[in-house]
């Protein structure tokens, strides 16, 4: 299953700068993890925006969710799920 996904990071403004490259560093090295386990297909920057358009391929609502909440920014992100569908124009 095909899921777009909008994540906006929340980070607060008076987080300490210790725990926030801690978390940016663990949030970064999950998402290659997923990305080399192919269920994280597709990431792109919003331009001006700390926030991301991703595609996640699984198998499920349920994996999806799990894996969205393995995040280490998880507590951060305001997220977006669209469930995708072939078009029938597609070729």
């Amino acid at each position: 299953m095909l899921f777009h996904v909008r994540m906006d990071v929340n980070l607060p403004p008076d987080l300490d700068p210790a725990v926030r490259a801690d978390l940016v560093s663990r949030e970064k090295a999950r998402a290659v993890e997923l990305q080399e386990k192919g269920v994280w297909p597709q990431l792109w920057r919003i331009v001006g925006e700390y926030a991301n358009f991703s595609i996640f391929d699984v198998s499920s609502n349920d994996e999806l969710h799990d894996l969205l909440t393995s995040l280490p920014l998880f507590p951060y992100l305001k997220i977006q799920v669209t469930p995708l569908a072939t078009h029938p124009s597609k070729i």
